[in-house]
């Protein structure tokens, strides 16, 4: 590896470093708490939670799903997670017949229901399928809990609760994401008997 690479690599470790102070402060982790309690309310009423993105959001959204489903640290019952990205006929049928903009959203029509949770993952925010999904879990009365990068781009609107990790780069809102969700899995597993 050449020491430009190496160079640019660790700077950019720093700014993981940095980030992760910045989601520790009280106003992020405020919105952390609130999304805990989305998603607690939900197991709490047997309500799905329904997980969703694009590329390594959608990868995220199926690590969260085998988390919950199976146990992350703890024995306890499963949680009624489903991984809109996983069901490989559902996407591709959809997706040729209709169009992959409504993958996700024909997706909660067929599995959400009021008390649930979207956990929508986007790290742009702006990803059209997943805020056609936001959109139709608003209106099936659901929750929506996002994860993006700053700001939260389009679909900050369709959001309940915004955990918008403050970087535009998308390696280090990604790595972020991991951080944030492992640590909600491990809440929530608490709450789960």
């Amino acid at each position: 590896m050449s020491d430009s690479i190496r160079d640019r690599y660790l700077e950019e470790v720093g700014t993981s470093k940095q980030l992760l102070s910045l989601i520790e402060e009280e106003d992020f982790f405020k919105k952390i708490e609130g999304a805990l309690e989305c998603l607690v309310q939900a197991v709490q009423k047997n309500a799905p939670i329904l997980v969703c993105g694009n590329g390594g959001s959608a990868s995220d959204a199926l690590h969260i799903s085998g988390e919950l489903v199976g146990r992350f640290l703890k024995e306890r019952r499963a949680v009624d997670v489903i991984c809109l990205s996983s069901n490989v006929s559902v996407l591709t049928a959809w997706a040729n017949d209709v169009g992959y903009d409504t993958v996700f959203s024909r997706q909660v029509e067929a599995h959400g229901r009021a008390d649930g949770v979207l956990w929508a993952i986007s790290t742009s925010g702006n990803s059209k399928n997943v805020i056609k999904a936001a959109e139709t879990a608003r209106n099936l009365k659901m929750k929506v809990l996002s994860m993006t990068g700053m700001g939260g781009g389009a679909l900050a609107k369709f959001s309940d609760v915004l955990l918008d990790v403050p970087s535009t780069m998308t390696p280090r809102v990604q790595e972020m994401h991991l951080v944030i969700y492992h640590f909600l899995c491990a809440r929530l597993e608490e709450t789960v008997v």
